[in-house]
């Protein structure tokens, strides 16, 4: 029998993907490796994974309310967390690509890798891997901020497994209490979980691990959205290319319009199903245009934490008259009528207004949902007009 004469130090991956006994099973004999065999056990022993120590003990049938150090939990000696790349080391890592094949990153294609992975290390190889060896893009062309729009949908589309991994955590009440009011646009309330829940959501990587409370990256937000939403958006019957008109773009009256008889529909249903309740009628109509617009589209969204909204703006290329390539661009902002507060119209208005100088567009659309229990019908309170902005904008207004 042969030992190693230098430290042993043992690294276990994705050590959170076991649960119940099985995880228990693990941290005894860790703990008992250490405490009674020291003579015979590794050096040093690192655990990987998206949760920290302590919050094993949930995962393994534990009472989450009590998460204190009792055996065999109480093994661990530091947490270290992977940080994110700065923009300057994902150009320098995309660098190092260049010169083992001499193939560029043009610097708009930098700029758009850092915005939509923030720097996320995971994220940050697989978007260029995507590009390089799933795509196919030649060694001899140069990789574009549109190549980098293509494998960003191709990731969130395709959900591999470390995506998976994080879409599989938004049904834990402490994830849900964290993500629900940053989807909803609302401040998140202190109660006796908050930092323990704030805690862990950072840890999983789900949000930014700085203030404002935010939504870690534009990809897992996409991630986010589509996965609460996915429910909805097998409801939703219409062929997207009913909505295009010949030169590509989309005709938004006509999306609109089809999108408050699905509200007067299903809209409620759908809302009252879902399991983040404070945030439905946003998902459901991001869920909605999502299935019209994706494939040939794109929505960008901005949720304004403590501002009680979210921002949405549709990008739409097509064919312009004079045969060169164009983008549609068209700008909604969602609010939420709540219990025991006053009509969001004119604070909705001013903030589309910020919403659309921010855009450089001229006109925009506002939605604004009534919860109140005590609101009139879904179908007699559905309906359209057109309002005033406090710069003198003309924009739609949808009430629903």
């Amino acid at each position: 029998m042969r030992s190693c004469p230098r430290p042993l130090v043992l690294f276990f991956d994705e050590i959170d993907a076991l649960r119940g006994e099985s995880l228990r099973s693990v941290l005894r004999q860790l703990r008992d490796g250490f405490t009674v065999s020291r003579g015979g056990f590794p050096h040093a022993v690192v655990l990987c994974g998206l949760r920290d120590v302590r919050d094993y003990k949930a995962a393994s049938g534990g009472d989450p309310g009590r998460l204190g150090t009792s055996s065999p939990f109480n093994i661990k000696v530091a947490s270290l967390r992977l940080g994110d790349f700065t923009e300057a080391e994902v150009a320098e890592l995309y660098g190092q690509h260049t010169t083992q094949t001499g193939q560029d990153f043009t610097v708009d294609a930098l700029e758009r890798a850092f915005s939509f992975t923030q720097g996320q290390p995971w994220l940050v190889n697989a978007l260029a891997r995507e590009v390089v060896e799933e795509m196919g893009v030649s060694s001899d062309t140069p990789i574009t901020a549109e190549h980098m729009e293509e494998a960003k949908e191709r990731l969130i589309l395709a959900r591999a497994t470390h995506l998976d991994s994080l879409a599989a955590r938004l049904g834990e009440d402490r994830v849900r209490r964290v993500i629900q009011p940053v989807i909803a646009g609302e401040l998140l309330l202190p109660t006796d979980t908050y930092d323990d829940d704030l805690a862990y959501v950072r840890d999983l990587g789900l949000v930014a691990p700085d203030a404002p409370v935010r939504v870690a990256n534009p990809i897992y937000q996409e991630v986010i959205v589509r996965v609460l939403g996915n429910n909805t958006e097998g409801q939703v019957v219409a062929a997207p290319s009913s909505f295009r008109l010949p030169d590509g773009r989309i005709d938004m009256d006509k999306l609109l319009c089809s999108f408050a008889e699905f509200w007067r529909e299903n809209g409620e249903i759908l809302a009252t199903a879902s399991t983040y309740p404070e945030a439905a009628a946003q998902l459901v109509m991001m869920a909605y245009l999502h299935r019209i617009v994706n494939g040939a589209g794109f929505i960008d969204r901005e949720y304004g934490v403590g501002r009680r909204r979210v921002d949405l703006l549709i990008r739409q290329p097509y064919t312009a008259a004079d045969g060169s390539r164009a983008v549609q661009r068209e700008a909604l902002e969602l609010k939420v009528w709540r219990q025991g507060r006053t009509d969001p119209l004119a604070e909705g208005l001013a903030q589309l207004d910020d919403y659309l100088d921010r855009m450089e567009l001229s006109t925009g659309t506002l939605v604004v949902f009534d919860t109140r229990p005590q609101a009139a019908p879904v179908h007699e309170r559905t309906a359209f007009s057109q309002q005033t902005t406090p710069s003198g904008r003309t924009v739609t207004l949808l009430r629903a």
